[in-house]
């Protein structure tokens, strides 16, 4: 199984997708079923910051399987969110990251 980050950059509108809140559930909620999406989050360019994207970090067997993943997040609006997928390799490979 391959690791993969997966970078998305939010345009302005996205902060409105963000603030609804059933949407918002439904993104967490679909985060959770979805183990392979083994952590993500938003990014901020400041901590006070608004969100201008975010980061997921995926294993998957290849490229469309993570695609597939990103384009059936509730979360994703292709007008709004666009994204890029690397593969990923861990340095510190016998250490464990908790967040």
């Amino acid at each position: 199984m391959t690791r993969w980050a997966v970078i998305f950059k939010d345009e302005p509108g996205m902060m409105d997708i963000r603030a609804d809140r059933a949407r918002r559930d439904t993104h967490v909620a679909y985060a959770v079923a979805h183990p392979e999406l083994l952590i993500g989050g938003g990014l901020k360019p400041e901590p006070q910051g608004d969100f201008c994207g975010a980061l997921w970090v995926v294993e998957a067997p290849d490229r469309a399987a993570v695609e597939a993943l990103v384009r059936a997040d509730p979360f994703y609006e292709p007008d709004l969110r666009s994204f890029e997928i690397f593969t990923w390799g861990k340095i510190l490979e016998d250490r464990q990251a908790l967040l």
